[in-house]
């Protein structure tokens, strides 16, 4: 599988060790920067590269890191097309997969050690999606706003 990596400063490190595990395990990464830890780069930069790329390089899937991961996980929610989860656990990184279909994995480069951290990211990349009638349903309404602004229905039916 081709994977699209991306990170600011606080989480180069483990940028690092993620794309040379992830390309070990037989994946194709493509690192998307930074290329040299700079304490001043700004994590858009290279999170809405990586995002746009899995966006446009469908069955690809990415991951964003960063000190927490907040930034980046929103970064890469701006770009149409991802669904950015953050991961905390072995279970937000398999249910974003399952449930949501989400193309992007963020994790926080200080929150956790590089071997958990890259727990998650393998549980997500393995994880396929459920493909269940309730969660494809909730993910086409998130993808009617996305495209044209409509509400899904209330469940009053307004």
């Amino acid at each position: 599988m081709r994977v699209h990596i991306g990170s600011d400063h606080a989480g180069f490190e483990l940028k690092t060790h993620l794309a040379t595990t992830l390309a070990a395990d037989g994946h194709e990464v493509v690192d998307h920067g930074p290329v040299e830890l700079d304490p001043l780069d700004d994590y858009p930069a290279f999170c809405l590269r990586a995002a746009l790329a899995v966006a446009g390089d469908p069955g690809s899937l990415g991951v964003v890191v960063g000190g927490s991961g907040n930034g980046e996980q929103i970064a890469a929610n701006k770009v149409p097309g991802v669904r950015a989860v953050l991961a905390w656990s072995q279970d937000t990184a398999r249910l974003g997969r399952q449930h949501n279909d989400a193309n992007v994995i963020s994790v926080g480069g200080r929150m956790h050690e590089a071997e958990e951290a890259t727990g998650f990211v393998r549980t997500f990349l393995a994880e396929p999606f459920s493909g269940d009638e309730r969660h494809q349903r909730r993910i086409d309404q998130l993808t009617r706003w996305e495209s044209d602004g409509e509400l899904p229905p209330l469940p009053d039916g307004s």
